[in-house]
């Protein structure tokens, strides 16, 4: 598949389809690639790529840090994802695009919605993840990383990684870093030599500062009150996707339509309908 050089960062990327673009935030956590849309949970059942292709150009991609793009040791924040997002946009050459978002893709969907409103057509924001047992989860697997690293050092999160193959969601000891240390040899390296103590300092900023809050982290509530975008609202029902996080943003987003339906009930031919009817009638709202 292509890559791309966005912020500096290796970026794999797949586009399919025909029609108005639609950059699509991956499912996963920290592990969200572009296969997560046909692989991860509810999105495995629902072939929503098998419907959205046939009307939109979907622009699907591994998140820094994912699968086979690259990355940086460093304090990562959700601007670090708005960069990604806009920035391989800029290098595919669309001057605006419908976003989706699946999981915590919903995160980096409303942070871009907020710095780059003139970009987005749309907001589409499926199970979002946030709520008080998702920001607690998060911490404990950051925490856990870091107990490993006190105790082992960096070099050997590199070889645990390698070994184990593990992603930070199943084994949180291999740190949010792990698909880059299995894949370039040269971050590998520098990683493992790096300053364990600074390492520290980054890491606990990391998971303070990208969740600090019991409902969807990303963007500030005042902000999104304020954004004039379009945007369509999936609901999620487990301890990581709560349902008070979509009505979260259904509280914030002015011009949000919620969709009211149960997971049971989202299917392969009740989501991709959905979708479809909302980001047409946006298109057609443009036209």
């Amino acid at each position: 598949m292509p890559t791309a050089v966005v912020d500096g960062i290796r970026t794999r990327y797949e586009v399919s389809g025909d029609g108005p673009p639609l950059l699509m935030f991956s499912p996963g956590g920290f592990d969200s690639t572009l296969e997560s849309w046909r692989t991860v949970g509810i999105y495995k059942r629902l072939a929503l790529l098998d419907h959205l292709t046939q009307r939109y150009t979907c622009i699907t991609f591994d998140r820094r840090e994912s699968g086979h793009s690259g990355g940086r040791v460093e304090r990562i924040s959700w601007p670090d994802y708005v960069r990604q997002g806009v920035g391989l946009l800029d290098e595919l050459g669309f001057e605006s695009a419908h976003l989706m978002g699946g999981c915590v893709g919903c995160s980096a969907v409303a942070a871009i919605g907020v710095a780059h409103p003139e970009r987005v057509r749309s907001l589409v924001l499926y199970s979002p993840a946030g709520g008080v047992k998702y920001r607690m989860k998060q911490h404990s697997r950051f925490e856990q990383h870091l107990a490993f690293v006190d105790e082992h050092g960096l070099d050997a999160v590199v070889a645990l990684a390698r070994e184990s193959g593990g992603t930070f969601t199943k084994d949180p000891r291999v740190g949010p870093w792990n698909s880059v240390l299995r894949t370039d040899e040269a971050f590998a390296a520098a990683y493992a030599a790096g300053d364990a103590a600074r390492y520290r300092v980054l890491v606990a900023g990391m998971v303070r500062l990208m969740f600090d809050r019991d409902t969807v982290p990303g963007a500030e509530p005042e902000d999104l009150l304020a954004l004039d975008v379009p945007a369509l609202i999936v609901p999620g029902q487990d301890e990581s996707h709560a349902p008070s996080a979509a009505r979260y943003l259904q509280e914030c987003l002015p011009l949000a339509q919620y969709w009211d339906v149960p997971v049971a009930e989202q299917t392969e031919q009740t989501a991709p309908a959905r979708i479809l009817e909302f980001l047409d009638s946006v298109e057609q709202a443009r036209a």
